[in-house]
């Protein structure tokens, strides 16, 4: 079930460093083409949303936005 919570990576931001899927694997992933941070759940559950707040710590374009 979808949480209130909602995730978005700034593509114009992102560097590709992974340090998102590094967080919370299970909410991002990389894109194959250019390396970019996706976002796999934008409404990740409850139990993901901690992960998504490390992410948003660990990434240093400061593109990940957690928004809840």
């Amino acid at each position: 079930m979808p949480g209130n919570a909602t995730v978005r990576i700034d593509q114009t931001k992102c560097i590709g460093s992974g340090q998102c899927v590094l967080a919370a694997p299970e909410v991002f992933d990389q894109s194959d083409d250019d390396g970019l941070g996706l976002v796999v759940i934008a409404r990740p559950p409850a139990d993901l949303v901690p992960g998504v707040r490390d992410a948003v710590d660990r990434c240093p374009a400061q593109a990940v936005n957690l928004e809840e």
